[in-house]
């Protein structure tokens, strides 16, 4: 079987895995938090299931830990959203 056939699938698969498990941000269903924020979730909150409150818990936890990608993605959502403001 063709190598690259294989490929496609499993990047599909890779990118539904990312957008469904990111962190409490599949239930905002904000693409900004989803695709900067699912390295940190697998990095630092991965134990936790994605559509729980403790997902949120973690990721206050770990603020600092957090990529500058994300911190910005959640500092964006919390000014489009009126959400709490974050510090970056």
């Amino acid at each position: 079987m063709n190598p690259t056939l294989l490929r496609v699938p499993a990047a599909a698969a890779a990118v539904l895995t990312i957008l469904a498990v990111t962190p409490a941000l599949a239930q905002r269903e904000d693409q900004g938090l989803q695709m900067n924020c699912a390295g940190d979730y697998f990095k630092l909150c991965a134990g936790a299931d994605p559509d729980s409150p403790e997902v949120e818990r973690c990721f206050t936890r770990n603020r600092a830990k957090l990529s500058p990608q994300c911190r910005a993605a959640i500092t964006a959502y919390d000014r489009k959203t009126g959400g709490k403001p974050s510090d970056d």
